[in-house]
């Protein structure tokens, strides 16, 4: 691999990474909530999320800060 490559191949995981963090992934910030809460709905037409919001007090604080990124 030359150093050209390798240095790009740096900057795309950098990149990625910082995106990452600022904007959390609710399937995997939710996972806990979701079991918890919503496991009988089915996935398809935002049906997860409106459960998700509906039982917004109760979730964790990853779960919805998670949640307000996708409104952004």
């Amino acid at each position: 691999m030359s150093k050209l490559t390798f240095a790009a191949f740096i900057v795309v995981a950098a990149i990625s990474g910082t995106a990452s963090a600022q904007s959390p992934d609710p399937r995997g910030a939710c996972k806990v909530d979701y079991d918890k809460f919503c496991a009988g709905i089915a996935p398809g037409g935002g049906k997860i999320i409106a459960c998700l919001n509906a039982k917004r007090d109760q979730l964790s604080a990853t779960c919805k800060a998670a949640l307000d990124s996708r409104k952004k």
